[in-house]
């Protein structure tokens, strides 16, 4: 049975690949891209069948970049993943935390261990790519002054200690990764759809949208707004909700919520991720 290529972002060692193990579970390989736009371009230039990208965090919030580019791309989400995120303060095998100066994470490594970090004031906080290349870098510098937040299998790959472990605040700090394809696809298991929409900047436009779920007895599940470039307060309109577009009650509606609205796409039907036990 021939491999799926699956692209992600960043190096071995960061929770995408993680998620994406988690998610394909087997007869897959990796593809590493330094972007999150370079999944989507590989997506549609046929580079790997699909890409795995995070979505959104229980503790900070929304990826606000990935729910652009799911806008701005022919793509589609055929599925997602939850991960529990548990970030370490990596560095040298030699170095103690008496030595690090410089601490470098991806920026949601750093709001998520915000009270830890904060018991440390004179380290200097470098954002980077991502949290595993923070890993990589610790490791290629061989500077005992530095450190990364990143992950234990980040750690054990790139030969580094753990100082401190968990310096996560929330401990059941989860994050939401899709799995891209090209194509839209679903089967019977399919229960969540995934919509962006815009509505005329007029009172009561977005209700108009929204009452169609609670008429039609749909479970609304998310909305995430973004800005519409070039048109200043006004909005798209993520919304998540359960269904099955083989379903004539969600076609009904999603008929409905297309006449309602001036801008529609359709961004995918996949199966929801089972919720982490706490």
């Amino acid at each position: 049975m021939k491999k799926v290529k699956v692209g992600f972002q960043g190096v071995s060692g960061s929770f995408s690949e993680e998620a994406l193990f988690l998610y394909f579970k087997e007869n897959f390989e990796t593809v590493t891209v330094p972007e999150f736009e370079d999944i989507f371009k590989g997506i549609i230039n046929n580079d790997f069948d699909y890409g795995i990208l995070p979505l959104e965090n229980s503790s900070t919030g929304a990826i606000t970049h990935v729910y652009d580019l799911l806008n701005q791309n022919e793509v589609y989400i055929i599925g997602e993943t939850f991960l529990k995120v548990k970030h370490h303060l990596l560095a040298l095998p030699q170095a103690d935390i008496e030595d690090i100066k410089e601490v470098y994470s991806h920026p949601q490594g750093f709001e998520q261990s915000r009270p830890f970090l904060k018991m440390y004031p004179s380290w200097k906080l470098i954002p980077h790519y991502n949290t595993a290349k923070s890993a990589e870098l610790v490791m290629k510098t061989q500077n005992k002054t530095m450190a990364a937040i990143a992950s234990l299998r980040a750690a054990e790959l790139y030969g580094l200690n753990i100082l401190r472990e968990g310096i996560n605040t929330n401990s059941s700090n989860t994050t939401r990764f899709i799995t891209l394809g090209k194509n839209l696809t679903f089967e019977e298991q399919s229960n969540k759809v995934s919509i962006v929409l815009a509505t005329k900047h007029t009172a009561g436009s977005l209700y108009k949208v929204l009452k169609n779920f609670a008429e039609n007895s749909i479970n609304m599940l998310k909305i995430e707004s973004r800005p519409i470039p070039d048109r200043p307060w006004e909005y798209f309109f993520y919304v998540d909700f359960e269904g099955n577009l083989e379903d004539g009650k969600i076609l009904k509606t999603i008929d409905r919520i297309k006449e309602d609205s001036e801008y529609f796409k359709m961004l995918g039907n996949y199966k929801k991720a089972e919720e982490l036990a706490r």
